[in-house]
């Protein structure tokens, strides 16, 4: 199957300065054929990933700057381009800006791409146009490398190979079934009552974090001041968002490889984070809290543990399944009596029907592991339908057992005629 391998590059300061030349032609080839495209729709028409890369090569005679990067690269551009269009649409397809947009480009031709070990912890590879590059060799590669993609975060510059690494997903996977209960305080509980979590920035980073946006507040837009800040500012960035992806992937392995099937709410995040309407100084208005809550939700990274969830299973065979959310933290795990009221805090769950306590996040887990395991007891994993307890019988099997039981079905239709 493929997978993926990140490492950090040590480019030479030529190298540095030509990769950011790249990436701001293959910026430009984004921009201009997202706009040719609009064009094109306002006019009734369409233009497609071929007829663009048959331009591409025409353009290069008038604009000689665009040969300076590699062919391959500029085309896979255009078609990243014309996924994302198919994907979201022409219209909701964004602009690439100098500001916001880090540089990144792909070289999707294998042929081209050469990687070779010179040490303990030093590799390198050969990329077009740019000669041996090292990196640091952090891990093993694992197989070979079909794609090279290059990309800056902050003031580092990253190398992400797609490798083939040979393996075959499992048929099955003989472990039991688990709940998982993503939270604000505590990042994930599962039914079997073990809580996963860890801070992803220390204090002294987060006072650091907050003198830097002030220093920020102080600057002016476009002067050297203000761009050395934000470069500090996306270090620490940068390191809170491995801890996260390092937190979530070894959390993911070990479900895996424990529990034959996870079970997962079917949580919409994007539109859970969305900013809430209004202004904080408006009487009765809670934006300010609903930003503090989008903060917390996005610091747990629930999408990404769900991500590297399915990416773990691929290697394990596990079963992944999403359910609604709807009720799991209010439902008593032992009685299934709803009821708002006896969620008492965040962290005690106590029920007002039958008088079972438990830790709520746990009684939620369980929640989550009973509807996974009757959705994959009917054999539907849909998560947009309704939890049944058993499927609906076909109209002739009705028949039949209705025939069995003794109900004369069609003689007591002819008596009440």
């Amino acid at each position: 199957m493929l997978s993926g391998r990140k490492y950090q590059v040590e480019f030479t300061l030529a190298q540095a300065e030509f990769a950011e030349r790249i990436g701001g032609i293959c910026r430009s080839v984004w921009n201009t054929g997202l706009e040719q495209r609009r064009v094109y729709r306002e006019r009734g028409a369409f233009i497609g990933y071929a007829e663009q890369c048959k331009q591409l090569a025409d353009a290069k005679e008038d604009f000689g700057w665009l040969a300076d990067a590699p062919s391959h690269v500029l085309q896979q551009t255009l078609k990243d381009l014309d996924q994302a269009v198919r994907t979201h649409g022409t219209w909701k397809v964004r602009w690439r800006s100098h500001r916001k947009w880090p540089p990144s480009f792909r070289f999707p031709d294998a042929k081209q791409i050469i990687v070779e070990r010179i040490g303990r912890k030093w590799g390198r590879v050969k990329l077009p146009k740019f000669g041996w590059v090292r990196f640091r060799w952090s891990r093993p590669l694992g197989g070979a490398a079909r794609s090279a993609t290059i990309a800056r975060d902050g003031r580092h510059w990253f190398v992400s190979f797609l490798v083939e690494d040979g393996q075959i997903t499992p048929a099955t996977h003989p472990g039991p079934a688990v709940g998982i209960d993503r939270g604000v305080v505590v990042a994930a509980t599962t039914s079997d009552g073990d809580f996963h979590d860890r801070p992803f920035i220390s204090g002294g980073e987060r006072q650091r974090y907050r003198r830097l946006q002030q220093q920020l507040a102080r600057t002016r837009k476009g002067g050297n001041r203000r761009e050395r800040v934000v470069a500090k500012l996306a270090t620490i960035t940068r390191r809170v968002r491995s801890r996260r992806a390092d937190f979530n992937a070894q959390l993911a392995a070990q479900l895996t490889r424990r529990y034959g099937t996870v079970v997962l709410e079917d949580l919409k995040t994007k539109n859970m984070t969305a900013g809430a309407k209004g202004t904080v100084e408006r009487p009765g208005s809670r934006v300010a809290q609903k930003s503090g809550l989008n903060k917390a939700i996005l610091d747990k990274g629930w999408y990404g543990l769900e991500r590297a969830v399915n990416n773990a299973a691929r290697y394990t065979g596990s079963k992944v399944i999403k359910v609604p959310a709807a009720y799991t933290s209010q439902t008593c795990s032992a009685c299934r009596a709803v009821d708002a009221a006896s969620r008492e805090s965040q962290a005690r769950f106590a029920c007002t029907s039958c008088g079972h306590v438990e830790h709520a996040d746990v009684n939620a887990a369980k929640n989550i592991k009973a509807a996974g395991q009757a959705v994959s007891g009917r054999g539907d994993l849909a998560t947009r339908r309704s939890v049944k307890r058993q499927p609906p019988r076909p109209r002739a099997r009705q028949h039949a057992a209705s025939a069995t039981r003794g109900i004369p079905v069609l003689q007591g239709r002819e008596e009440a005629k």
